[in-house]
């Protein structure tokens, strides 16, 4: 037996999991805190703002169609270490200047290397259990729920109060901050990464993706991909708009990543059950209400609820198609499958941040953004549903 699979299952799970809570967690959904002292203090538009999470979304594009390329080369252990490396040192970067190019810049290279731990993570963490389908599925889901979970609570529980007391200007130490912690999850990541068992690559014999029988499960997730990035990128300045205090936005966020790290627990069971469509089109529904309920119900209480239902289901969509891949094509194919997704995923995520500001500007008010964010996850729901398993 190598030295790779002797290693604990658990213990390399939680360091591809600090991957992910670092790409997923503090790479991109910390913006989302620290956008309004960043707008109040910079004096941009909400077009500006959400141009720099589609300049992160660009860069995602880049890295997972990169990632797809070299995994005809490299194996996915490489290029999450040089995903978790070079995010880390981008979040430390992108608070020194504060000009709109070099923010645009290292938030494009933060989506960037991003997307090759992302792309990767599901692909090592699929293969700790290879012989125990519940252990696979819950282990799949806590990757991608508690790692990134876990970034949001720490966020929400220290930006707003520190933004609030050192002020707007303070916002280029939240970036220093979360990069330093970042840094600090290095060193287990790169270990996990070298440790977990081997993923079998595809060569020129591999069968081809079967890309028209996957299309329900590809629209869904592009779905996705346009939508809910507008309520983690918008949510804040959506309660700035309805006068909320720094405590309350700290506890919808507590509230979000906590909901976001148990939800593994909560999916589970639909993941291991189903090997169509139906867990992907469960969660997007999710998302939708809990985008929608800010508008609909105004109020504390609504936005608590939002936070719930959102939190229980956000993070569980990578875990949706990861759980699809596995279950229905071979170990050599799931890399590449899941780079595929996410290239889906990224390109539809690029338009979503700067078309809500735009809506957002020419409303007067990001609500509607968030109503129309809604309406496009449910159209994802809808594709996703008519997915049927491949080996049916």
């Amino acid at each position: 037996m190598s030295e790779a699979r002797e290693a604990n299952p658990w213990l390399l799970l939680t360091g591809l999991s600090l991957g992910v809570l670092v790409t997923n967690g503090f790479g991109r959904f910390a913006y989302g805190l620290i956008l309004p002292a960043m707008r109040a203090d910079l004096d941009w538009t909400y077009a500006q703002a959400g141009w720099l999470n589609t300049a992160n979304a660009l860069g995602y594009i880049l890295g997972a169609v990169g990632t797809m390329l070299a995994l005809r080369r490299t194996g996915p252990a490489t290029l999450f270490a040089w995903g978790l490396v070079g995010t880390a040192l981008a979040l430390v970067a992108t608070g020194l200047i504060p000009e709109l190019w070099w923010q645009s810049l290292w938030r494009f290279l933060t989506g960037l290397a991003g997307a090759l731990s992302f792309s990767t993570a599901g692909a090592l963490a699929a293969r700790l259990w290879p012989d125990n389908p519940r252990l696979n599925a819950l282990g799949i889901a806590i990757l991608f729920g508690s790692g990134g979970g876990s970034a949001i609570v720490l966020c929400g529980a220290t930006l707003p109060p520190m933004l609030e007391i050192w002020g707007d200007t303070s916002w280029p130490w939240a970036w220093v901050i979360v990069g330093g912690l970042s840094l600090l999850c290095v060193p287990l990541g790169l270990w996990a990464a070298v440790k977990s068992p081997p993923v079998p690559r595809r060569d020129a014999s591999s069968p081809r993706l079967p890309l028209a029988r996957i299309a329900p499960e590809l629209m869904g997730y592009a779905g996705f991909g346009l939508g809910y990035i507008v309520y983690l990128t918008f949510l804040s300045s959506w309660m700035k708009e309805q006068a909320a205090g720094v405590w309350q936005v700290a506890l919808v966020w507590i509230l979000l990543g906590s909901c976001i790290s148990v939800s593994p627990m909560l999916w589970r069971g639909v993941f291991a059950r189903h090997a169509s469509g139906r867990p992907l089109a469960l969660v997007l529904t999710g998302i939708a209400i809990g985008s929608a309920l800010p508008v609909l119900w105004p109020g504390t209480l609504g936005l608590v609820v939002s936070a719930l239902v959102l939190g229980a289901c956000v993070f569980m969509a990578p875990g949706a198609v990861t759980n699809f891949t596995r279950q229905n094509l071979p170990p050599e194919s799931w890399g590449s499958a899941i780079s595929l997704f996410t290239v889906v995923f990224a390109i539809a995520q690029t338009l979503g941040p700067y078309a809500a500001g735009w809506l957002g500007d020419l409303s007067g008010s990001i609500g509607i953004s968030l109503v129309a964010a809604s309406g496009l996850l449910l159209c994802g729901a809808l594709a996703a549903s008519l997915q049927r398993p491949l080996k049916a």
